[in-house]
């Protein structure tokens, strides 16, 4: 069996974000006090009501093309460390599903791989997917908005 990581966004990218660098429209960060638990990109974790979080439109992929879809996420405001628990589900994936979908080597989505997934079934299907050449990694989205969550790769 395939042997995955769980990936938040990039540290470097989260850091300049905080530091007041625009987001991936080009806008400054959208600084708010969470009024429920809030899924944090960064670290993987929940940002709990009463928190400062940051609403960011985040872009997963390197580069512009027809499949680079931007959405909104929120992070902490405040440094919040690393996800250390990379090969477990992270916390914040606390709904009863999600979408899981392969992309290839130039982040294109692989037809066919997209699936909404029971929250306990994700590393199976993730394992799976990635078992295939064609699938580089996956994406765990939320299967009512489409937002980005994380990301799974090889380990």
């Amino acid at each position: 069996m395939t042997a995955i990581l769980f990936t938040a966004i990039p540290k470097d990218h989260v850091d300049a974000i905080r530091l007041g660098e625009p987001d991936s429209n080009g806008q400054v960060p959208e600084r708010m006090i969470a009024s429920a638990d809030l899924p944090c990109r960064a670290c993987l974790g929940l940002i709990k009501g009463g928190e400062s979080a940051l609403l960011i439109s985040y872009r997963p992929f390197r580069h512009l093309q027809p499949y680079a879809e931007t959405g909104p996420i929120f992070i902490h405001a405040e440094d919040c460390g690393s996800y250390d628990s990379a090969q477990v589900p992270p916390p914040m994936l606390n709904s009863s599903d999600y979408i899981v979908r392969g992309y290839d080597a130039g982040d294109r989505i692989v037809y066919g791989t997209g699936a909404v997934t029971p929250t306990a079934e994700i590393v199976s299907r993730a394992q799976h997917l990635l078992e295939r050449p064609d699938i580089a990694y996956v994406h765990v989205r939320s299967a009512r908005n489409n937002c980005f969550q994380c990301r799974i790769d090889r380990a």
